[in-house]
């Protein structure tokens, strides 16, 4: 599941913007060019977690913290250049140590579903953490939404590191992950992933922000247009494990080749939205493989916000929170419903470890696993 590409990171260049940015709280610190950092709070373990901010000259703004990686804002222009956060997520440290469902982490060591929580690798079975009814789901009962990484600023980057023991969860392998973030002067959030393992493992790592375009906790995202360059998604049975089967999206309610409002057939009659309630299924983008590629664009009609998600990835996970019950009080007091928000996890597909026919989410002991992800907020449709 290596990336053969090469991403090239822009450089930032931002030190005028930086020194016209609001003052925060005199613990904040400010660090390389485009790159803020404060302590956020600590841990029941009392271990120390810090906010990044990186920002460019637009008014476009990422918070990044170090427990679980996590996209904790995203502030970007609409098509007048009226600055929104467009992802759903918490004020203070506590609301991230809470039960939440994994509001913009990184998940690993294996994001989405292993069906009942084991597979084969190298003629050994592996018995993993089960966490989702008789599956593991997103690493297990602590997985890497639940740790705190290891910082390193780089220029205009921030470089987030794990080392993820041999068995934790029950996974092989003592492997060392890198997360690195990247606001770029085009309006794009640069997600590079990387890891090294020292015993054959398998890996699926991806962020799981809940984007909503028209901001954070301003309604549901049904009227958002979706456009999804897959021909093909992968049908689950009752535990939202993948069958096998590559079916085509032609004359289902999963088809987005074309500009379509999220809402407009998310309560289809069809037998795998009632399973999904709604959508939470894995699509097989069209020319995988070939390097990075536009996998999904994403328009919110009122304010004009355009989202465009470009992976190295075979696979998006497409979900519309169909689990939000507005018992979660996100940031600024906000509560977050039902379909509140939508998440486009770029990955390898969910139970690959057991699908031999699907892209090998297998990374060989001295191997190095590369991907990216871009999402790019152009200020107005087509720039």
């Amino acid at each position: 599941m290596s990336w053969s590409g090469k991403l090239v990171l822009a450089a930032c260049g931002l030190a005028a913007s930086i020194a016209c940015a609001p003052n925060h709280a005199s613990r904040n610190e400010v660090s390389a060019p485009g790159l803020k950092k404060q302590l956020f709070g600590r841990t029941a373990a009392g271990e120390s977690v810090d906010l990044y901010t990186l920002a460019n000259s637009h008014g476009m703004e990422v918070g990044v913290m170090t427990y679980g990686a996590t996209v904790t804002s995203l502030k970007v222009p609409d098509a007048k250049g009226n600055i929104a956060d467009v992802v759903l997520g918490f004020d203070t440290l506590e609301g991230y140590l809470g039960a939440h469902p994994y509001l913009g982490v990184v998940v690993g060591r294996y994001g989405n579903r292993i069906a009942k929580g084991r597979f084969s690798l190298g003629g050994v079975e592996y018995r993993l953490a089960v966490n989702n009814g008789a599956n593991a789901l997103h690493g297990g009962l602590k997985g890497f939404d639940k740790q705190v990484w290891r910082a390193k600023e780089a220029g205009p980057s921030l470089e987030l590191t794990y080392v993820s023991k041999d068995g934790e969860e029950g996974y092989p392998g003592t492997l060392t992950a890198t997360v690195t973030y990247t606001v770029t002067e085009r309006n794009e959030l640069r997600i590079e992933y990387s890891a090294v393992t020292d015993k054959d493992t398998v890996l699926n790592l991806t962020n799981h922000s809940y984007f909503n375009l028209g901001g954070q906790g301003e309604g549901d995202i049904l009227s958002h247009i979706v456009t999804i360059n897959a021909d093909r998604f992968t049908p689950v049975d009752s535990g939202l494990i993948p069958t096998g089967e590559l079916r085509s999206v032609q004359g289902t309610a999963f088809d987005f080749r074309k500009p379509t409002a999220i809402g407009e057939r998310i309560d289809a009659a069809e037998e795998q939205i009632k399973l999904g309630r709604g959508y939470d299924h894995n699509y097989v983008l069209n020319g995988a493989g070939g390097g990075l590629a536009l996998a999904v664009t994403v328009t919110e009609p009122k304010s004009g916000r355009v989202m465009l998600v470009s992976t190295t990835e075979p696979g998006v996970q497409f979900y519309t929170a169909n689990f939000l019950d507005g018992t979660l009080k996100g940031k600024g007091g906000k509560v977050y419903q039902r379909r509140y928000g939508f998440c486009t996890e770029t990955q390898h597909f969910p139970d690959s470890p057991n699908r031999p026919d699907f892209p090998s989410a297998a990374l060989k002991a001295g191997a190095r696993h590369q991907s990216a992800t871009v999402f790019k907020f152009p200020a107005a449709p087509g720039s």
